[in-house]
């Protein structure tokens, strides 16, 4: 359960202002279709955490112990002050497709493809050797953060200035790379 809130929590939190999250917002703009964006974002999101996760454990049986703790800890420090740059959303096409949910799976999957959140599910399933509990909260992260975007849309994102929740996050990142090194 430890592995599913933390993966669920720091993906969430990662997630709030990524280009994903822009991507989710400016589809719903679009489209007008919630809920098929939402089985887009799910599916995409499902089948990249997935194999991140894969990699994750791999990683983790190929790395003694001690060396994988510092190792993790220092992605979660640079994890904790990448999130203070803001992303963009250039380069952000969703014409490609005639379907919402084809054009919001594609998106979604290609957008993640070394995103911060995808390489942030690679470093938990490395820290805690579970790819169904990672997949499963990391997953479930990205579709709370995107469901602001999604069902909220741009008056929810204004709600708190994005600033502060970077900072946060920042914080956040930062404590849990603490928290991994063997020094406790």
């Amino acid at each position: 359960m430890d592995a599913i809130l933390k993966s669920m929590g720091l993906v969430a939190i990662s997630e709030i202002g990524d280009k994903t999250q822009l991507l989710s917002l400016m589809l719903v703009l679009r489209y007008k279709k919630p809920w098929t964006i939402m089985a887009g974002i799910f599916v995409a999101t499902l089948a990249n955490h997935w194999a991140s996760t894969h990699v994750g454990v791999w990683l983790a049986a190929q790395i003694p112990e001690i060396w994988l703790n510092y190792i993790l800890a220092a992605v979660f420090f640079v994890f904790g002050l990448w999130i203070l740059k803001p992303d963009s959303d250039e380069g952000l096409d969703t014409r490609s497709s005639s379907t919402v949910f084809i054009a919001t799976m594609v998106a979604f999957f290609l957008a993640e493809m070394g995103d911060k959140t995808q390489l942030v599910t690679v470093a938990l399933a490395a820290r805690f050797q579970s790819v169904a509990a990672v997949t499963v909260g990391s997953t479930l992260g990205m579709m709370l953060a995107n469901s602001i975007s999604v069902f909220g849309g741009q008056k929810a994102i204004t709600l708190i200035p994005l600033k502060y929740i970077r900072y946060s996050a920042c914080a956040l990142f930062i404590l849990f790379g603490v928290l991994i090194l063997p020094i406790w």
